[in-house]
């Protein structure tokens, strides 16, 4: 393990928790960031931008591996280090299911996994016809690019997406009638070991994942088991190195549908850090490496994560920490080094124990003090 170096691409902050887990391995861990703000600015050995070819083989020179925060780095700049000999974990057929949603979509069909009913459009008619077939209502998404909620859009009409159409195909999905959504963590290294976390359930706001809860109550027994094997088909299906979440629907009719995947550490994984025996961001670092994995139980009964969003009105995070950790000692705070603006992740707060609903007032109070409300 000793000389050891892992090259994250993508300075935000899953790099910036990859570094506590990365010193306590004895890894050494190098960051490709976007500006010396980065979020991960400590570990920040290059600044550039991820998707130029030349700074991202520079930066490759100098680690073991090359993994990421994000999967915005271009298909031809992943070849090229590829060519150059430089271990990519995830690699890049595994990682462009996971950057284009058509792709995702063809290949889960493939792979006989259940998913929402789709169909690619190129035009206005192509999707008034699939509305038609739909109910009169469907979800458009831009085929790449799209997160937190941003690249997605629900129409009645084809003409509702007609700024999006005019610049090539979209992805086109039912309106599920889903209960409630669920996300599902597995890890898997190289040599083909793979493990899973419990199953959770995600709270989303305006697009963006605001709580989660480990694990997803009312899950036992058959929905987490279908869950976990969807998860796992789809990692080796893929050839999928490192942690991969799948975001997915529970229906009214209680399927279980694939939504999205993330082929990095994810947001519905933060809990780990303080509620699982192994985090994610340690389990991604062993897995790039193809080390042994670790255990992936929970220490409590239930853990509760909330997101941090858009900070104070005034901007002053700082000075709202002392109460928080004041308030209740058992709380953990996680902050980003990010500046405060609306619906930005800053940061986020766990909470673990026995007592589901306690835990759930006691982590929104404890966001709800650092995000300004009152």
């Amino acid at each position: 393990m000793a000389g050891m170096r892992v090259g994250v691409l993508g300075g935000g902050q899953l790099a910036r928790m990859m570094v506590p887990a990365a010193v306590e391995l004895g890894i050494d861990i190098a960051v490709l960031g976007e500006g010396p703000d980065a979020s991960a600015r400590l570990a920040v050995t290059h600044i550039g931008d991820v998707r130029d070819a030349e700074t991202v083989l520079a930066f490759a020179r100098d680690v073991d591996v090359v993994t990421f925060d994000h999967e915005h780095v271009p298909q031809p700049v992943l070849a090229a280090l590829v060519e150059a000999g430089v271990p990519v974990r995830p690699g890049p057929d595994a990682l462009l299911h996971a950057q284009d949603k058509l792709v995702l979509r063809r290949r889960m069909a493939e792979l006989g996994v259940p998913q929402p009913v789709w169909a690619e459009v190129a035009d206005e008619a192509q999707l008034d016809a699939f509305l038609e077939s739909t109910g009169g209502s469907a979800v458009v998404k831009t085929p790449r690019g799209g997160y937190d909620g941003k690249g997605v859009r629900i129409v009645t009409a084809g003409a509702e997406a007609a700024d999006w159409l005019a610049d090539g195909p979209l992805l086109a999905e039912e309106l599920v009638d889903f209960r409630r959504e669920l996300a599902q963590q597995v890890a898997r290294r190289p040599s083909g070991e793979i493990v899973a976390w419990p199953l959770v359930e995600t709270v989303q706001g305006g697009g963006v994942c605001r709580e989660v809860i480990a694990p997803a109550p009312r899950s036992a027994g058959r929905i987490a088991d279908l869950a976990c094997d969807i998860a796992m088909t789809v990692a080796e299906a893929l050839d999928v190195s490192g942690v991969l979440a799948v975001e997915l629907f529970e229906t009214t009719d209680q399927r279980v549908l694939v939504n999205e995947l993330a082929m990095r550490p994810h947001n519905s994984g933060h809990w780990t850090i303080d509620g699982s025996t192994t985090s994610q961001f340690e389990q991604h670092l062993r897995a790039v490496l193809d080390l042994p994995l670790g255990a992936t139980g929970c220490r409590d009964p239930w853990s509760v994560m909330v997101n941090v969003l858009g900070g104070p009105p005034d901007g002053d995070v700082d000075s709202r920490v002392p109460a928080i950790l004041a308030a209740d000692p058992m709380v953990k705070l996680h902050l980003y080094g990010k500046t405060p603006r609306p619906g930005r992740k800053i940061g986020h707060v766990t909470l673990a124990g026995d007592d589901l609903d306690d835990l759930v007032f006691r982590a929104r109070a404890a966001s709800a003090r650092l995000d300004g409300t009152p």
